[in-house]
């Protein structure tokens, strides 16, 4: 009878299962060991944040290591620190709230060495693998027409906006198409809000209104894109003693539900799951990692109505 360890077939066999198991073990720490950069010019933004921490938090339970990168604003600096991440060979890269044009030439060199990118409350354009979202025109539709329920369909309005950024010009978009359909209500200004520091830009700007307009009456209410610069207009509208004012916004941020809990001129917001989005492209993430592709390249988080 043979020793098993004079079997040359058996030895084989042995040092095959280990080469395999090593490498086996290779792979699956390299699944593992991905670094991901996420990029914005809006990391002051409250829910924005948000979203960074969430896809920071879900991607450290993966095993992976997220880069945040803030560009403040700026959207020349966005396109090259993108490529600072392509540059150092990335795994993945994630947009959030940036309008994914302003780098469209980034996302084809990401692709091009491929590089997966995602988009989380971004928009989607070819060359990303998806996005992840509220549906934008829908949740507007959502408030706007209860702003207008709630003014009687008539009156005077004003309007904080910031098309630049995707989301944002599809509800101010939604807004237009209701507003042609509703000819009593007149929209008296529109405002570009400042990012970053919304609530300041927006408060400034509703007292600058506030004051060109004295009359009670004069304003009916305020339509905001997103909750910060409906924050800022009504702390506006209080110090001002203008009540009579209606404010909407969208997101449901702590301070914005406060304001509307309280009784203040903030009526009604949307919530949107800012936690759901992120948890979208983790998912997505993951499965481009293993090879798979999106089933769909705009994924939408619900959103619910918020009032009092």
């Amino acid at each position: 009878m043979t020793s098993s360890r004079f079997n040359p077939l058996r030895r084989h066999f042995t040092l095959s299962a280990v080469a395999l198991a090593m490498a086996l073990s290779t792979q699956a720490g390299a699944q593992q060991a991905k670094n991901i950069t996420l990029i914005t010019p809006y990391q002051q933004s409250v829910t924005t944040n948000e979203m960074l921490t969430t896809l920071s938090e879900l991607s450290g339970k993966k095993g992976w290591k997220a880069n945040v990168i803030d560009t403040k604003g700026d959207f020349g600096q966005m396109a090259s620190r993108m490529e600072d991440a392509i540059a150092a060979k990335t795994d993945a890269i994630v947009i959030v709230s940036a309008d994914p044009n302003q780098v469209k030439t980034q996302i084809a060199a990401a692709a091009a060495k491929g590089i997966p990118v995602f988009g989380c409350d971004s928009g989607y354009i070819p060359g990303m693998v998806m996005n992840a979202t509220s549906d934008n025109t829908a949740m507007s539709d959502a408030i706007s027409q209860h702003l207008l329920k709630t003014i009687g369909n008539k009156g005077s309005i004003v309007v904080f906006t910031h098309r630049p950024h995707p989301g944002v010009l599809k509800r101010s978009q939604a807004l237009d198409a209701l507003l042609k359909k509703n000819p009593n209500i007149k929209v008296i200004s529109e405002q570009h809000v400042q990012v970053p520091g919304p609530i300041e830009n927006a408060r400034k700007a509703m007292e600058s209104i506030l004051t060109a307009n004295p009359a009670k009456g004069s304003i009916t209410a305020v339509w905001a894109a997103w909750d910060e610069p409906a924050i800022g207009a009504t702390q506006a509208i209080q110090a001002a003693g203008r009540n009579e004012i209606v404010v909407t916004g969208i997101d449901g941020t702590s301070q914005a539900n406060d304001l509307i809990k309280k009784g203040s001129p903030f009526v009604a917001t949307m919530k949107q799951n800012f936690r759901g989005m992120a948890e979208l492209v983790t998912a997505q993430m993951e499965a481009s990692f293993a090879g798979k592709k999106p089933s769909s390249t705009e994924m939408y988080a619900p959103a619910s109505l918020i009032t009092k």
